[in-house]
């Protein structure tokens, strides 16, 4: 992700934002393309294959429970300020609910969401990178 905000920020006439002030679910929203987006990534450079498998592989790599499941590697190495991120996420009431998850996954998931999402924003690539990896297992992708 060499290319940064900056540049979108300028072609695009953006102003910066507090993203502190964001909404939970909105940073959820945003951090959801960006975990898929690093999933894909991920699958696609470790070289080609059909299509419905790099499908099936990153649908079980996004889904609520698999992202739950990396909270619960990753929610004692983060910050607070990471912290207070996810929790806020965690405890926001969203009006759907993911297919198949339990409701504690989905409110982790989404939590997870929100934490890619504020990461992101800030342009933390590397720290947002290297969450994310600890919580993958190799065998898992």
């Amino acid at each position: 992700m060499e290319t940064n905000l900056n540049e979108l920020k300028e072609l695009f006439h953006l102003k910066d934002q507090d993203i502190r002030s964001y909404s939970p679910l909105t940073l959820a929203y945003i951090g959801d393309g960006v975990y898929e987006l690093v999933i894909r990534t991920i699958l696609v450079k470790k070289g080609n294959c059909p299509v419905n498998r790099l499908h099936k592989k990153a649908s079980s790599l996004v889904k609520a429970a698999a992202q739950s499941g990396i909270m619960e590697v990753i929610e004692e190495k983060l910050t607070p300020e990471e912290l207070s991120v996810y929790r806020r996420g965690r405890n926001a009431h969203s009006p759907t609910m993911a297919k198949h998850a339990t409701m504690a996954d989905y409110r982790r998931a989404t939590g997870f969401e929100a934490l890619i999402g504020y990461l992101y924003l800030k342009e933390e690539y590397t720290r947002m990178i290297a969450l994310i990896r600890m919580g993958i297992r190799e065998e898992d992708i």
